[in-house]
C-alpha cells in the first residue's frame, strides 16, 4: 500500500522550495514548474496542493511569518528587561540562518505585493506584529513614560532594527555582526535610561 503523504508536510516542503528559489534566483523565478522541479514533485502534484502561483506565494509568506512568530514567542525571558529586549530583537535581525532566510524572503514578498494583492494582508500583519513587539519592549523598558513618548520610542526602535537588518543582509554571512548587536544594546540602554 503506498504511503499517504501528509498534506501539511507537503505544503511546508513546497514553501521551502519557494524560499530556496527566491533566495537563489529571485522572486521572478518562482513559477509552478520551477517550484515543482526544486521540490522534486510533479507539476500536477503541486497544482493539487496549490492550484495557482498566488496561493503558493501566499502560503509561503504565511508559513514564514508563523515560524518567525513562533521563534520569537518561544524566547525564554529572564526578567531582566534589557536582556529580554535584546533576546527578542535579536530574532528579528538576520543573525541566524533562519532569520536571514526569512528576511530575504520577506523583502522579496513585500516587493511582490503590488503585483500579488493577496500578499498585502500578510505584509501588513508582519508590520503590525513587529510594531506591537517594539511597543511592548519599550513598555517593558520604560513603563513610566507617557503614551506619546513610548509610541515615538517604539517607532525609533523599529526603524533602527529595520536599518540594522538591511545592513546585515547586505554583508556576507561571515561578516562580524557584533557591531549590530552593540548598536541594539546601546539603543535598549538609551530607552531604559
Amino acid at each position: 500500500m503506498p504511503r499517504r503523504i501528509d498534506l501539511d508536510e507537503r505544503r511546508e516542503h513546497l514553501a521551502q522550495a519557494v524560499w530556496t528559489i527566491i533566495r537563489e534566483r529571485g522572486i521572478g523565478a518562482v513559477s509552478v514548474r520551477v517550484v515543482a522541479a526544486e521540490a522534486g514533485v510533479a507539476v500536477g502534484s503541486l497544482r493539487h496542493v496549490f492550484p495557482t502561483r498566488t496561493e503558493l506565494l501566499q502560503f509561503s509568506a504565511e508559513l514564514m511569518l508563523s515560524r518567525a512568530t513562533d521563534r520569537i514567542r518561544s524566547t525564554p525571558l529572564s526578567g531582566d528587561p534589557e536582556a529580554d529586549a535584546l533576546a527578542l530583537l535579536s530574532h528579528v535581525l538576520p543573525l541566524e540562518p533562519d532569520s536571514r532566510a526569512e528576511l530575504e524572503v520577506n523583502l522579496a514578498l513585500i516587493a511582490e505585493a503590488p503585483a500579488v494583492p493577496e500578499l498585502v494582508p500578510i505584509r501588513d500583519q508582519t508590520y503590525q506584529q513587529l510594531t506591537a513587539m517594539c511597543e511592548g519592549i519599550v513598555e517593558m523598558l520604560a513603563p513610566e513614560r507617557d503614551a506619546m513618548t513610548r509610541t515615538d520610542e517604539a517607532r525609533r526602535l523599529y526603524a533602527l532594527v529595520d536599518g540594522l537588518a538591511l545592513h546585515l543582509l547586505m554583508e556576507t554571512p561571515a561578516a562580524d555582526d557584533g557591531w549590530a548587536v552593540r548598536m541594539l544594546q546601546g539603543e535598549i540602554a538609551r530607552i531604559r535610561a
